[in-house]
């Protein structure tokens, strides 16, 4: 875990998956639309493989993904 990562987590934050357009931004509607705060991280790019998810497919254009954290709202 990334120390952006842990702040985020420390924050109450919880990671939900990587998206982009369209469904960036259906995600984001249907988690708020349920009650809950949404933050959109960039991808992150300097983790390999080791790490348990593999990025090559998104290294043709990361600035397109994004990672969507939820939380309910305060």
């Amino acid at each position: 875990m990334s120390r952006r990562e842990e702040e985020l987590e420390k924050e109450g934050w919880v990671r939900q998956f990587v998206a982009d357009e369209p469904r960036l931004s259906e995600a984001v509607e249907t988690y708020k639309s349920i009650g809950f705060e949404v933050h959109l991280e960039p991808l992150p790019m300097d983790e390999n493989c080791d790490s348990g998810e593999c990025r090559m497919c998104f290294k043709e254009n990361p600035d397109r993904y994004r990672v969507i954290y939820i939380r309910p709202v305060k």
